[in-house]
């Protein structure tokens, strides 16, 4: 059933501004209104929810948030790449973590010198908006740019070192610097500064009842992640599937968060361990997404069943924590007696689920730790390669097709410890990932080559392309193919991880007991933007 023809939805900005409503000037504060597309995700939401004023002619039911998540497949032309990535800011003079004063005239700067929009809550800048990209504040005021959907690795490259040049462009004036990294290396939690946003309050007092490490997760973590289009609801499934059961193997090749609190944590990636006990209700390798009923109504199913956080109503997040949004879906929440939710409700809940691989209207890989900007470009060409190709996508799904959901559960508790030096089956997770980056790297001149396909019957005056001289048409095939071979270039730092068999965490810790001389501070300098 279209959701369009039971729901007459008029989006509205909390400011009470019409939500697609605004005029470009420099530092202008808006609001920006979070929707399904890229630019949402990492752990939290990058701006206040919006609220809608909704007439229903009846509540939401299954069939209406099944359709959600089913808008979001696509055709493949249409498929976009979109990343996501934190950092750590720090004082250059200190290393102490930035508090929001610092981090809001960052903002401020930004804003002026290179022309975002401000995001406000409660008088507070929060984040900045800028057409399809967002920069946002996670509860520790790690910095997160939710890039805009785009085409190719090499338009997913550029955006990320414009970041990096706007943010250390401001930053070096205030003596502020920005660490990529999976986990704080030196800071303890009672040093990280709490950033003014509702709904972390509501997050910080709910943690602690549902696992030992979620305020570690919230305000001492930064990660990586990738944003990836499907095409149908199969294609989905074997993307979720594959995704799932290779994110340990991202996490060993990525994993960058060795240190804790001035010393070896007795982990590669921290940051990943941390996610095994934070709330294992929201959290997790996610079985049932390989059992043959899965599909987009089991994902909504499973979604149902995790307790809430908050409903936005009125500017204010009501705490609901541990609450069903099924009761929800009736009217019988406790703290909104009669409240009924809408698709934003529904969306906003979306993003507070975090498996290792999140359905919303694309897919999400949230394996990866924070990392300097070489690895924030290899990531997204490991996915790609891997999803994006028909051929390696079989591949890959035929590999794993046979691992247990116990094997995966073993890997996502064995390589953050032990990362590539992971046993599996007859070898290590090393021949594993020397097996599947071959695939991504096949699958990215793949790309290259399909571009060069487009010329055949490219009409031109009375003929085709293919009429015109031999020598041209060959000099612009040579220039497409070269385009493939150049995204495959953003694997090289993957390529040297596998083929040393070394993880950056382990590259980290030799650093620290052999030139840093068993000291962490050189590590913000090791890993400075």
């Amino acid at each position: 059933m279209a959701v369009a023809s039971r729901l007459a939805v008029a989006r509205v900005a909390p400011d009470g501004g019409a939500a697609g409503r605004r005029r470009r000037r420099r530092g202008r504060p808006v609001v920006a209104v979070p929707t399904a597309g890229r630019g949402r995700g990492g752990a939290v939401a990058a701006s206040p929810p919006t609220e809608e004023a909704v007439q229903t002619t009846e509540p939401l039911t299954m069939e209406d948030l099944v359709a959600y998540l089913v808008s979001g497949c696509k055709p493949k032309e249409n498929w976009r790449i979109g990343t996501e990535h934190e950092k750590f800011g720090f004082e250059v003079d200190t290393l102490r973590p930035i508090k929001y004063d610092q981090i809001r005239d960052i903002l401020n700067g930004l804003a002026e010198r290179f022309d975002w929009d401000k995001i406000v809550e409660e008088n507070n800048v929060i984040g900045l908006k800028q057409g399809k990209q967002s920069i946002s504040l996670e509860p520790g005021g790690q910095f997160e740019l939710s890039g805009a959907p785009l085409e190719t690795l090499h338009q997913t490259c550029a955006e990320v070192n414009s970041h990096l040049y706007q943010v250390k462009a401001v930053g070096e004036e205030m003596r502020i610097g920005f660490l990529g990294i999976g986990f704080q290396p030196k800071w303890a939690l009672s040093d990280i500064p709490i950033m003014p946003k509702g709904r972390y309050e509501i997050m910080r007092n709910y943690m602690p009842k549902v696992g030992s490490l979620g305020l570690d997760m919230m305000f001492r973590t930064c990660t990586v992640q990738v944003n990836l289009d499907f095409s149908s609801e199969q294609d989905m499934i074997r993307k979720f599937r594959t995704g799932l059961a290779l994110q340990p193997i991202a996490t060993a090749i990525f994993a960058n968060s060795p240190f804790k609190e001035g010393k070896p944590n007795g982990y590669l990636s921290l940051r990943s361990h941390i996610w095994t006990d934070t709330d294992n209700n929201r959290s997790g390798m996610l079985p049932f997404v390989f059992d043959d009923s899965f599909g987009f109504e089991r994902y909504v199913d499973y979604a149902l069943d995790v307790p809430m956080y908050f409903v936005y109503r009125n500017k204010k997040y009501i705490d609901c924590t541990g609450m069903s949004f099924r009761d929800f879906m009736v009217g019988k929440l406790p703290q909104a007696p009669g409240e009924l939710p809408t698709l934003n409700d529904w969306e906003n809940h979306l993003t507070t689920i975090f498996p290792e691989v999140r359905l919303k209207r694309y897919l999400e890989m949230r394996g990866a730790d924070g990392g300097p900007w070489r690895r924030l470009c290899a990531l997204p060409a490991f996915w790609v390669g891997l999803l994006y190709d028909e051929e390696s996508l079989q591949s890959i799904s035929d590999m794993t097709s046979d691992w247990t959901n116990e094997e995966r559960e073993m890997l996502r508790r064995k390589v953050p410890v032990t990362g590539l030096k992971t046993p599996f089956r007859d070898g290590y997770v090393r021949d594993l990932a020397e097996e599947i980056l071959q695939l991504s790297k096949n699958g990215l001149e793949r790309r290259g080559y399909k571009e060069v396909g487009f010329l055949r019957e490219t009409p031109f005056r009375d003929g085709y392309v293919r009429d015109l001289a031999e020598e041209i048409l060959q000099l612009s095939k040579n220039g497409l193919e070269r385009r493939g071979y150049k995204e495959v270039g953003f694997l090289r730092e993957v390529d040297a991880v596998i083929s040393s068999g070394v993880t950056p965490a382990e590259r980290l810790l030799n650093l620290y007991e052999t030139k840093w001389q068993r000291r962490v501070d050189p590590v913000f300098q090791e890993l400075l933007y």
